[in-house]
């Protein structure tokens, strides 16, 4: 698709006009209870809209400061688990054509934190909507390293959606 002036800032005004498809509810581990927020699903015709903002994120303060999490969308229906991994019912990542990570379905761009807080937003052609309902989405307490299989090394499940 050829971007002109005219067609740049269509993606802000979706947002800003419509809802989203579907929703996320984010919520924190007992480790990580201050961890909420919000992750849209919007249907476009060139793929899907996701748009998310988290609160109460892990920071550190300093010159190097900002953390980066690993966020993908798991291929379990639920935010439960065991004590030791309180999200171990959200299984895998979601990866309905069986590829290598980080081309499975559920990859999506890491969440860059600013004292505490992350904002995103991607556009992707790797799903619909109506195929990720009832699904999880993760953020991982470690950045993904694009590389270690099966999931990219991300660490600890510190927050979680079911997306609806």
């Amino acid at each position: 698709m050829h971007m002109n002036i005219a067609n740049t800032w269509r993606f802000s005004r979706l947002m800003e006009k419509y809802r989203p498809a579907a929703k996320a509810v984010i919520k924190g581990s007992p480790d990580y209870p201050e961890i909420n927020g919000i992750v849209g699903f919007h249907k476009t015709k060139l793929g899907v809209l996701v748009v998310t903002e988290v609160f109460g994120l892990p920071f550190k303060t300093g010159e190097c400061n900002g953390e980066i999490f690993a966020f993908h969308i798991h291929e379990g229906k639920s935010c439960t688990g065991t004590r030791e991994d309180p999200f171990s019912d959200t299984r895998s990542h979601y990866n309905p054509h069986g590829c290598e990570h980080p081309l499975h379905s559920g990859d999506l761009p890491p969440l860059f934190g600013n004292e505490g807080y992350a904002w995103s937003s991607v556009l992707t052609n790797r799903f619909k909507i109506d195929e990720i309902i009832g699904l999880t989405i993760i953020i991982h307490r470690n950045p993904d390293d694009f590389t270690s299989q099966p999931s990219g090394n991300s660490g600890e499940k510190i927050a979680c959606g079911v997306i609806k």
